[in-house]
């Protein structure tokens, strides 16, 4: 497996497996299986992993636990704080906290969760407005001055955020959505990192599903699933958003690859310090994006999708109104 640098020199497999879609609610129907998933990831050579404390709340962190227990040598593991969880009872309680003392709360049921001594990377989910960066920065200062923390992270920041983040405790990864159909970080955000020397962890590398090109116009979603809710998902823009699928299936032609493989290679050719974080809870999903670090596309390749997807308008907002409210501060 190909390795990669984030920032503040942490090497890293050059793709992560997000751990988000085996249980975000308090049971995990396929817990088994999807503890394969993780362990088969190491065995294929990943050793970079995302859960969070928020995802259950606490059974995705104990699943990860289990998933890796006598291997924690071989695996680096991010967690996260920063949602309004009572650390007592893990009622969701809506809203961001990102006390200090919700931090130091946070991070010893993560780390019991986890059943280690220390987390590699720890992000802020979401920033807080009501509690100043440089008070979050620091308060996770001292947790890796203790030993308890390795490395500090942003997801969904600002510019402005990770700037005054940075300058109190430097941040190794911002962990943000960015995709072929995502594209909004390039503006500010990557600039910004590449000055800072930060590394970028994309999530929803492959548009939550859309860009694996097993999605179309006339897919049903069941009643539970998220992208009922997303602008995007809805049936008039998938049909409008396919042409994007179209083009990098084309692409993925040349080099008898999937258009997830594209997907995913497009990321890995923009930086040296981009590591894309995908979710899957198939086996063979799990082989074919790895293949992904065997395309190699071509500058010809790059500026035909530069070329093409500037005249493809993406439809549709990447979430509900409701949800954009901690995004980008």
């Amino acid at each position: 497996m190909q390795k990669r640098k984030l920032g503040q020199g942490l090497e890293v497999s050059a793709l992560s497996l997000g751990a988000m879609g085996y249980g975000k609610s308090r049971d995990i129907p396929d817990r088994k299986e999807m503890i394969g998933v993780l362990r088969a990831a190491v065995d294929l050579g990943m050793d970079f992993f995302d859960t969070a404390e928020v995802y259950g709340p606490w059974t995705n962190e104990e699943m990860v636990a289990e998933a890796f227990a006598g291997m924690r040598d071989k695996v680096k593991i991010a967690t996260k704080f920063g949602w309004n969880i009572d650390q007592a009872t893990g009622e969701h309680r809506g809203g961001v906290n990102s006390k200090p003392a919700q931090i130091r709360s946070a991070v010893e049921g993560s780390l019991r969760r986890l059943k280690t001594d220390h987390i590699d990377l720890y992000y802020q989910h979401r920033v807080d407005p009501d509690v100043p960066m440089e008070e979050v920065a620091g308060t996770v200062a001292d947790l890796i001055s203790q030993g308890k923390v390795r490395y500090f992270g942003l997801s969904e920041a600002g510019a402005q955020s990770i700037r005054r983040a940075h300058a109190v405790q430097p941040l190794a990864a911002l962990q943000s959505e960015y995709s072929l159909w995502t594209r909004e970080p390039e503006t500010e955000i990557l600039p910004t990192l590449e000055e800072l020397g930060i590394g970028l962890v994309p999530f929803s590398p492959l548009g939550k599903g859309f860009l694996t090109g097993t999605i179309d116009a006339g897919t049903n979603f069941n009643d539970l699933d998220f992208r009922n809710k997303i602008p995007r998902f809805s049936a008039n823009a998938r049909q409008a958003n396919q042409a994007l699928v179209d083009l990098i299936r084309k692409i993925g032609e040349r080099h008898q690859a999937t258009p997830a493989q594209v997907a995913l290679a497009w990321l890995l050719a923009k930086k040296t310090w981009i590591v894309p974080l995908f979710g899957t809870r198939r086996r063979e999903r799990l082989e074919e994006n790895i293949g992904a670090l065997a395309v190699e596309l071509t500058p010809h390749d790059l500026r035909d999708i530069e070329a093409a997807s500037r005249t493809i308008a993406i439809k549709g907002d990447r979430y509900p109104p409701e949800m954009m409210a901690h995004v980008g501060l």
